[in-house]
């Protein structure tokens, strides 16, 4: 076992549900000692960090319950089992959009809360994007609205804590940086 390293020695499944499962390990620490450790499993997601020909960030309002307040994020939605990442982006930009693509690339991957979590998250940048004929279709149980905005009024937002996640936040500071580069 290498110096840093935990071994299990049991896992008991907590709750399964139909986002995440819970599960208890018992782990023995490099030290020998034992502990436990508490894991949230998650089939993994998508964020796409969209940009209009003029240089618009596409966004979606939506109430998230668990910090029971509305924010701005980046289109975004959970993996299905064995799907490809790229067509899971480009399904969620047309389902909260209402937007498609000419050009889709991966940007980066990033574990959201490594301490207890194993979600992974794969970044893409949209470009060339194409309004479709049909509006945006959210799935039945989320309700978005639509929004637009400059690099400034997406950092503003950060500032104001309207962006309030991780994914936003990253692909903002993205941009900002991209911006930066070209100075």
């Amino acid at each position: 076992m290498s110096r840093l390293e935990e071994k299990t020695i049991k896992t008991e499944k907590i709750f399964s549900g139909k986002v995440i499962s819970l599960q208890v390990e018992d782990v023995e620490l490099p030290n020998g000692k034992t502990s436990k450790r508490e894991i949230i499993k998650h089939p993994g997601a998508v964020a796409v960090l969209a940009v209009t020909d003029d240089n618009k960030i596409v966004m979606v309002e939506q109430y998230r319950k668990a910090l029971d307040k509305v924010i701005a994020e980046i289109p975004a939605g959970k993996l299905e089992p064995g799907e490809d990442p790229e067509v899971c982006a480009e399904r969620e930009l047309e389902e909260e959009t209402g937007y498609g693509c000419k050009e889709m690339d991966w940007l980066i991957s990033f574990y959201t809360s490594p301490g207890f979590a194993d979600e992974l998250v794969h970044l893409y940048i949209a470009k060339g994007l194409e309004k479709k004929e049909d509006a945006a279709s959210p799935d039945e149980d989320e309700f978005v609205n639509l929004m637009e905005v400059t690099l400034d009024e997406a950092l503003a937002l950060l500032e104001g804590q309207k962006i309030h996640d991780a994914k936003t936040a990253y692909a903002v500071q993205y941009l900002q940086l991209q911006e930066a580069l070209k100075k």
